[in-house]
């Protein structure tokens, strides 16, 4: 793409969202690695001027557990740049007075110790990893069957993500599964929800169309990026798969190789001050 046609769709940006897991790094709970150049990517957007925020739907790990794990590995992140899924939701049970059955990653259920789980009347269900056994998911569907009024929160409803050892199911097969079986829909809290990404951009006090997204999903990410009203880059790590570029319901603003080259096409690009 000519460079003026990346400046006339870079134009009046203000602001950044990251998504981190396909971006940032690869891997799971268990072992993560950064993407090589992420780390310093990372920093040149911070020096740019412009305002950034990072938006995750990781659900296996305790949100201050995964921000210690990224400055671990040279990523300058703090808790309060972070727009997570576990905290969203904490928060929607207690305004809703909503008592969960939970099927979560072992990892993050302290996450929850604040919140009233007596006689369930509603269930989370995250990306639970080896717990989503039959047993675990069987358990969640009669919690569901027994309530006049099913409640059923998803953190997320990826389809799948990439592991150390390749592709891995992510919660959105299994929301479906009980969806499917209780004939309910899910709510989700997490991408690709507009009130997810909306309150990363109030965070960030800037509006929609001042502000890009980059990530590796093309639906959770760019998407519902777009939908929102925002820009979207995908980069071509994490779960992309060559086949995102010939979708035809969903199409990137643009497509690049790893936040290196995207943060690379934001300095070149942006108007400077």
């Amino acid at each position: 793409m000519a460079a003026g046609a990346w400046g006339e769709r870079l134009s009046g940006l203000q602001a950044v969202l990251l998504d981190i897991s396909g971006v940032l790094v690869d891997g799971d709970h268990r072992r993560v690695r950064p993407i090589p150049g992420a780390p310093r990517a990372l920093r040149l957007l911070k020096q740019s001027g412009l305002k950034l925020r990072f938006c995750t739907n990781e659900s296996q790990t305790p949100l201050s557990a995964f921000v210690a794990m990224l400055r671990h590995l040279g990523f300058d992140v703090s808790e309060s740049e972070v727009t997570a899924p576990v905290p969203a939701v904490c928060h929607l049970l207690e305004e809703r007075q909503l008592r969960p059955h939970l099927l979560v990653h072992d990892a993050v259920r302290p996450e929850f110790d604040r919140i009233d789980r007596t006689n369930p009347n509603c269930v989370v269900i995250a990306d639970a990893g080896e717990g989503f056994s039959y047993q675990q998911v069987n358990e969640a569907f009669r919690v569901l069957m027994s309530l006049e009024n099913p409640v059923l929160l998803s953190l997320g409803k990826g389809r799948f993500y990439k592991g150390m050892d390749g592709l891995q199911l992510d919660v959105g097969p299994f929301m479906k599964a009980l969806e499917y079986a209780c004939d309910i829909h899910a709510e989700v809290v997490g991408k690709p929800t507009p009130g997810f990404f909306q309150s990363a951009l109030r965070e960030l006090g800037v509006e929609a169309g001042q502000t890009l997204m980059i990530g590796d999903d093309i639906v959770s990410d760019v998407g519902g990026a777009q939908r929102c009203g925002m820009r979207a880059l995908q980069v071509r790590t994490g779960k992309y798969r060559p086949c995102d570029e010939r979708r035809s319901d969903v199409k990137a603003d643009g497509y690049v190789d790893n936040l290196a080259e995207a943060a690379d096409l934001l300095l070149r690009h942006l108007p400077r001050a």
